[in-house]
């Protein structure tokens, strides 16, 4: 399916890095030919009135010198980086309490066809958001690195497919297929230590499905060499020149606790490039 509809959810301070990946979404958006959406929260929380004291200054509300929220400077970067695209756009605000606005946000990104999602690091808050979404939503994710925005391209031109013959793999497959297709180079990599004929066989299904879609990709295996797959995946994208890397997302419960899989979590926690993830 095309990706026509995209949803940004839009939290958290406007700090430089998180501004620059409004941008970003937007570009990759135009770049899809696609509507986006907007939907910027804050959380209900209570204010206790401010004593004023007779005699002292105004305060800075009666003077006229307030200072935008945090809010309304989010979408006056959505709407300025969407008028420069040129792309059909529209955005809402509001209020929410703040353990309702994960399920909010997944609720709204059910009429979307792919969430872009800004990444801060190692962020308690966006991880949250980024697991509600993928549970609740039933729609991809694309993350995209604050770290890293000023590196990152709107043109997916170099995709990699992080491949473990997993169900969650093949998922993120047929989700990213729009993007596959407009890709000048898709190569599917497995880590594994041993190029067994079981992974060959798998990789190899895969490049040959994909051909019947349009999509000529290669296939290669990587060493793990001790390390964790999610940071060898990370090094052989910035070692190739990847622009994005699929992967499904991996996770399991415990004492009805979701528990990420160590790949999905370092991806999520730090990712090294965009990356469309499916659960």
């Amino acid at each position: 399916m095309p990706i026509k509809d995209v949803f940004l959810p839009l939290v958290g301070q406007p700090r430089g890095p998180a501004l620059a990946a409004i941008a970003t979404c937007v570009a990759v958006t135009a770049d899809l030919g696609a509507r986006i959406t907007a939907l910027a929260l804050e959380e209900d929380v209570f204010v206790r009135p401010k004593v004023i004291i007779p005699g002292d200054l105004d305060p800075p509300e009666a003077s006229g010198s307030r200072e935008l929220s945090d809010v309304q400077q989010l979408l006056n970067a959505f709407t300025n980086a969407a008028s420069r695209a040129n792309i059909r756009a529209q955005s809402r605000s509001g209020k929410v309490p703040a353990d309702q606005m994960a399920s909010i946000l997944a609720e709204h990104a059910r009429f979307s066809d792919l969430t872009l999602v800004p990444v801060r690091p190692h962020d308690s808050q966006t991880e949250r958001i980024i697991e509600t979404l993928l549970f609740e939503s039933g729609r991809p994710l694309l993350l995209c690195p604050e770290q890293h925005v000023d590196e990152l391209r709107p043109e997916f031109e170099n995709v990699m497919i992080a491949w473990d013959h997993s169900a969650r793999a093949a998922r993120a497959v047929g989700d990213a297929l729009p993007i596959l297709q407009a890709a000048s180079s898709v190569r599917v990599v497995t880590v594994a230590d041993d190029k067994t004929d079981a992974i060959v066989q798998s990789g190899t299904a895969l490049v040959d499905h994909l051909r019947e879609h349009g999509v000529y990709a290669s296939f290669e295996t990587t060493k793990g060499g001790g390390s964790s797959i999610g940071k060898v995946l990370g090094s052989w994208a910035n070692s190739h020149a990847v622009d994005a890397i699929v992967m499904g997302a991996y996770h399991h419960s415990r004492l009805n606790e979701i528990v990420w899989g160590g790949v999905t979590k370092t991806v999520i926690g730090q990712p090294p490039c965009w990356v469309m993830i499916s659960h």
